[in-house]
């Protein structure tokens, strides 16, 4: 049955991201305890940020300041894109205008989207790997509302 825009509208904090491989492995990208949200705008725009649980300070003022080392760790322990956002279906489709991940930017990013009795929805994508392999990645929201 297709979704409502309506369904999505509103701010989801994260409750678990992992990767389920075709091997029967799972992998938490950011480890347990990750946070984030994703916000649904009424206006069609929506914007994910993920961080680690714990992320090292720079200890500085200006970040423009940090080592490559410190940059280069805060790059890893954070994921974030934005952008238009639809329904097709039981799929919500995330055009990324902007990203952490310059390479994201200009794709569409499409996920299952199910929902929960108790305001869970769940996003997730099949990716093919080499091999024949593939990885899911499945991450839990939880409404904010």
């Amino acid at each position: 049955m297709p979704h409502s825009p309506q369904d999505f509208i509103g701010a989801w904090h994260l409750v678990d991201w992992r990767i389920e491989y075709s091997d029967g492995g799972v992998t938490r990208p950011f480890g347990e305890g990750a946070h984030g949200y994703i916000i649904y705008a009424d206006d069609g725009t929506m914007t994910a940020s993920i961080s680690k649980a714990t992320r090292p300070s720079f200890g500085i003022a200006n970040a423009r300041n940090a080592t490559t080392e410190q940059k280069a760790a805060a790059f890893d322990s954070y994921f974030h894109y934005a952008g238009p956002w639809r329904i097709d279906g039981e799929v919500v489709v995330h055009q990324v205008t902007m990203s952490l991940n310059p390479d994201m930017a200009g794709t569409e990013q499409r996920r299952l989207a199910v929902f929960g009795r108790h305001g869970e929805l769940t996003l997730s994508a099949h990716e093919p790997l080499k091999d024949g392999a593939s990885r899911h990645h499945i991450l839990q929201w939880q409404s904010s509302d």
